[in-house]
């Protein structure tokens, strides 16, 4: 699929998410079993760890289809950049969404400031570029900012990444999840 191909199916599958009409497919034991010997995946999505964003869900994808990287605030760090530069160099997968959601508690923390401990106040500082650049104290429009200097941060802090985007293998776009509906929104 091309890059367009795959946003379409992104797109399409996730309003049979909202519709809930999810169809199921690849998810038995014989998906397993194709995909033994590796993957494939056509879209990689850097998304929150909020239990309630299930991107496998959202998009109505089946195993092997996605290669998800799930972290709170979907920041992008060395860890999930490096894991993605893992999949666009290995894998050849050509579009990457940056999801964020509505309600966000990790950018809700940084928003309300404080001592969080260490490890909290290290992911946190990550947002605050977000919540500088935002123009609002509003969660919602934190967090899109948020996913917007992520994606910025995939092609800025990796030649990998960059590379791919330059050369027209790779496309980086944000998203917006709304919890309510499910929907989520291409920015």
């Amino acid at each position: 699929m091309n890059q367009e191909q795959v946003l379409q199916r992104l797109k399409e599958g996730n309003e049979r998410f909202v519709a809930s009409n999810l169809n199921g497919e690849l998810q038995d034991d014989g998906r397993r079993s194709e995909l033994t010997t590796g993957q494939a995946p056509w879209a990689i999505v850097l998304s929150c760890a909020d239990s309630r964003v299930v991107p496998e869900l959202a998009f109505d994808t089946g195993l092997g289809e996605l290669f998800v990287l799930r972290v709170a605030g979907n920041i992008a760090n060395t860890d999930t950049i490096a894991s993605i530069e893992y999949a666009v160099a290995h894998l050849g997968t050509g579009v990457i969404v940056v999801m964020g959601h509505e309600s966000c508690g990790a950018v809700g923390a940084a928003l309300a400031g404080g001592d969080n401990g260490y490890n909290l106040n290290h992911l946190l500082a990550q947002i605050e570029p977000a919540k500088a650049q935002a123009g609002s104290s509003d969660v919602n429009v934190v967090v899109k900012k948020n996913a917007e200097l992520s994606a910025k941060d995939l092609y800025d802090r990796s030649i990998i990444i960059k590379g791919a985007v330059d050369g027209g293998k790779l496309q980086i776009v944000t998203a917006f999840y709304n919890l309510g509906s499910g929907k989520v929104d291409f920015l």
